[in-house]
């Protein structure tokens, strides 16, 4: 009996080195998930403290922030939730500019508008809190 050696052709493409692969999507991915979970527990303590506790919302003047922007425990809650809230809310616009945006051009331009007005929003926002003066007059 002869036996019969099966050959094959080389393959016609050269090998490519394996693509190197980040793991940006996985750390967003969970980003979204810790962030989430922070926002929560800032959030729904931010509306007790501001629509519940103490008379609620007809409390709230300009010598009720000044009192709480002079703590820098508050000033950290309120900067944690803006950044968080930011960060989250960019990363899951970014996730469906590019889920769906089908041109490689609008899915560029969509993420350089959604960047800048990011930047924009926490330097004003991180700004505003670090910066009050309550000593300002009201009126």
């Amino acid at each position: 009996m002869a036996t019969e050696v099966l050959a094959l052709d080389k393959p016609r493409s050269p090998k490519r080195p394996a693509a190197r692969r980040s793991n940006f999507e996985l750390y967003s991915w969970l980003f979204m998930r810790i962030s989430g979970l922070a926002l929560i527990v800032l959030v729904l303590g931010h509306l007790f403290i501001m629509n519940i506790l103490d008379g609620g919302v007809h409390r709230i003047n300009w010598g009720f922030v000044a009192g709480r922007w002079a703590s820098p425990f508050w000033q950290f809650w309120d900067l944690s939730m803006l950044w968080l809230a930011e960060i989250h809310g960019g990363n899951g616009l970014r996730t469906i500019i590019d889920d769906y945006a089908r041109k490689d051009s609008t899915r560029f331009w969509l993420k350089i508008v959604l960047y800048v007005s990011m930047v924009l929003i926490l330097a004003v926002g991180t700004m505003v809190i670090f910066t009050f003066d309550p000593g300002i007059s009201a009126n």
